[in-house]
């Protein structure tokens, strides 16, 4: 009978153990929060099968405003790895980098490698020149990196990176759907850029100045922002500068975003012939996966030659 009880004990200690073993499989996955939806599609792809990411600022949120729920900093505090930006483009969650609110986790800057390509913040509505890589006169630098194809390519390769060292297992895994992002990468920019092609030279005012890389990049005529670079609201003195700038040169489109108040781009507009256009840098109503960032970009590509064509 002792013998029978032994043989028992260890029999539930085996299953034990397989379900433990188990658990401990399924809880292998790391952790993983991105700020935005370029960020969290970014961070998909490079994961892949390996896991998923979770978002942390969905919808319409405002990247430079969004405040955090309780669950929210609960959450940050217990993720393995949080990819931001940077914390000039996600000013709250900037602050929050390191505190005691979120346990003292540090968020990881995606852009602010040393392989991003950064331009200074442009000044004015009208936008005071600066020479490539110099800070404006604040020490600014425009955040909104990821709208340079390029820059998402080092972007993702920062966060192979760091997932292999939070999950050594994946780490060739990580590498390798970072490569694969970067080959897509290519042959969209290919696209996009015959798409572009015939409305390069045509001048357009967006809301706010969140688009110099991707204007840049593909070389396009953005020749004002209703906002700066922080999307804060302009005021009348800005208004009426833009208002100028659009008479000035000519514009054919003012673009609003779906995150702000229209009311700043009616203005703007109102008794010219600009047509009003709608661009949104975050991709806020898109499906969430690794497909996003492609469909943003195509998005902005598509609304800026509808109106501009």
């Amino acid at each position: 009978m002792l013998y029978y009880n032994i043989l028992l004990m260890i029999r539930a200690l085996l299953v034990f153990s397989f379900v433990l073993c188990g658990l401990l499989e399924a809880r292998a996955e790391p952790r993983v929060i991105a700020s935005i939806m370029p960020v969290h599609a970014i961070v998909s792809a490079v994961m892949g099968d390996t896991g998923k990411p979770q978002l942390l600022l969905q919808g319409r949120l405002s990247e430079h405003t969004a405040s955090l729920t309780p669950r929210q900093l609960v959450a940050l505090g217990h993720a393995d790895l949080v990819f931001i930006v940077s914390a000039q483009l996600e000013f709250k969650l900037g602050q929050l980098s390191g505190s005691e609110a979120v346990g003292g986790k540090r968020f990881f800057e995606l852009g602010e490698q040393l392989d991003i390509r950064r331009y200074p913040a442009r000044q004015g509505g009208a936008w005071a020149a600066h020479e490539d890589g110099d800070e404006d006169e604040h020490g600014a630098l425009d955040p909104h990196v990821w709208l340079d194809p390029n820059n998402a390519k080092a972007m993702a390769l920062a966060a192979a990176r760091e997932l292999a060292a939070v999950d050594p297992p994946n780490a060739a895994t990580y590498a390798a759907n970072a490569a694969r992002f970067a080959v897509s990468i290519d042959a969209l920019t290919a696209e996009l850029e015959a798409e572009l092609a015939p409305v390069k030279s045509r001048p357009f005012i967006v809301f706010h100045d969140a688009y110099q890389y991707f204007e840049r990049f593909f070389e396009l005529n953005a020749v004002g922002s209703i906002a700066d670079v922080r999307a804060a609201s302009p005021s009348a003195k800005r208004l009426q500068e833009i208002r100028g700038r659009l008479k000035e040169s000519g514009a054919l489109c003012v673009f609003r975003e779906p995150q702000f108040d229209a009311k700043f781009a009616d203005v703007v507009i109102e008794g010219s012939q600009a047509k009003l256009g709608v661009l949104d840098p975050l991709g806020a109503d898109l499906r969430q996966g690794p497909d996003a960032y492609f469909t943003l970009l195509r998005n902005l590509a598509g609304n800026l030659r509808a109106c501009l064509g």
